[in-house]
């Protein structure tokens, strides 16, 4: 494990893309010193050593960096079986899936016997974002085994608070027919472009006949960005849409280690899919990979892929809305930025989660089950102060979350609104804070 945490320094130093912009933030020398510490007193265990790397890794300030070690009994009973979202001071349940003492819309007043102020000053290197609706508690949650619950009708309780398996994830690519002339598109991520083109192909003719859509990513775990270009003709103007930013460059750092991290991943990525649009995607990455191995920080030529940035769309749909949230990350950030470039489609919801300024990650495993995951690309907007981190892609229209969600889908009856041009519900919504 000391190895292992003296390669993952030197990837975070020499192969993550954010290298230069953060050289001198980390501090291994501490970090390693703990490590052979309890390693003398026979007390580094494998949960250990990888709370040991996370807590190192909290200096760079990446969520687009992962470290994970299979086979823990933690990570078998890593979760609460419950969610929650801040406002107000108060952590409110919004999901419920195996913690039968709650249910959604009651709220944490405390942890530990701590107030929801006290616990974000205490843990404040877990937290690096603009808003309170925009922390994620779960790391926090995991820390405490009690905590102080308030009803509906204001009556608190002292819970103690269990593991619980965490359920498989299922992902979603589905239409479905909303009131009146609009339909509703939910993906929640886009790592599997084959699903996403069936998806499309099974519905060609809903798609191609409906006026107005709705586009649900508010939770959305990204993938590959090639997954929703089958989607870009039906949300660009008839009359087109420019694509590209020219200030914008993005630069892959094409370490040796990296590129031979990649090359594997992409092997079996292209033996794995079916799509020919993503499977030509892969294969010129595959070869700007090859190609440009062991040249540090360079721009990758995808002109073959998309010769002309400049997209035609079609008539139908008519007006699009792309519900985002914080839940919207990696390529799910790069959907909400691109459709934002179409005048006939409105984002709405709540800033995504902004994990791009660093992306394209690599994987680095070693025996045993730990394996390592950082990002290769760094976008040129980050030298102008225009980085997404902690902020992400904002929405043309704000909606705060509020415990309403819970009762009323807020930001659908927002969304039907805009595409019914109801001015009057528009304007309610959009005028909150």
């Amino acid at each position: 494990m000391e190895k292992i945490f003296e390669e993952i320094v030197h990837i975070m130093n020499n192969d993550y893309a954010g290298w230069k912009d953060k050289k001198g933030r980390d501090n291994p020398k501490y970090f390693l010193q703990k490590i052979r510490e309890l390693q003398d007193e026979d007390l580094l265990s494998k949960e250990v050593f990888k709370d040991i790397v996370e807590d190192y890794l909290l200096d760079f300030n990446d969520l687009h960096i992962h470290f994970n070690v299979a086979g823990l009994q933690k990570e078998k009973l890593e979760v609460r079986g419950f969610r929650v979202r801040c406002f107000e001071d108060r952590l409110y349940v919004t999901h419920v899936d195996s913690e039968s003492q709650l249910e959604p819309g009651m709220c944490f007043v405390s942890l530990g016997g701590r107030s929801i102020p006290e616990l974000r000053e205490r843990h404040h290197r877990l937290f690096n974002e603009n808003h309170a609706e925009r922390e994620n508690w779960t790391p926090i949650l995991s820390l405490y085994d009690e905590g102080e619950v308030e009803n509906s009708e204001g009556i608190r309780q002292a819970i103690s608070l269990a593991y619980y398996e965490k359920k498989p994830y299922k992902p979603t690519y589905s239409v479905q027919q909303l009131t009146g002339d609009a339909i509703l598109i939910t993906m929640t991520d886009f790592a599997d472009p084959d699903a996403i083109a069936k998806m499309i192909t099974e519905n060609q003719a809903t798609l191609d006949s409906t006026e107005k859509w709705v586009i649900d990513v508010r939770v959305n775990y990204g993938g590959s960005d090639s997954s929703y270009y089958p989607l870009l003709p039906y949300l660009m103007p008839e009359e087109g849409a420019e694509l590209a930013d020219k200030d914008e460059k993005m630069f892959i750092n094409c370490t040796v280690a990296s590129a031979n991290r990649i090359l594997e991943e992409l092997e079996n990525q292209l033996g794995n899919t079916e799509d020919e649009q993503a499977q030509l995607f892969l294969k010129i990455f595959q070869r700007e990979w090859i190609e440009n191995k062991g040249r540090g920080f360079v721009e990758f030529d995808f002109s073959d892929i998309m010769p002309d940035t400049f997209i035609k769309g079609r008539s139908n749909p008519e007006s699009i809305v792309v519900l985002a949230d914080f839940m919207c990350g990696s390529s799910g950030d790069s959907f909400v930025e691109t459709v934002k470039k179409s005048n006939k489609v409105k984002v709405i919801g709540r800033a995504t989660m902004g994990l791009n300024d660093y992306a394209n990650l690599a994987t680095q495993k070693w025996d045993e089950g730990f394996e390592f995951m950082y990002p290769t690309s760094r976008l040129s907007r980050l030298d102008t102060g225009r980085g997404m981190t902690g902020i992400g892609i904002e929405p043309h229209l704000y909606i705060p979350w509020t415990p309403e969600h819970l009762n009323v889908d807020v930001d659908m009856k927002c969304a039907l609104g805009v595409l019914s041009s109801t001015s009057i519900l528009v304007s309610e919504f959009a005028n909150q804070d």
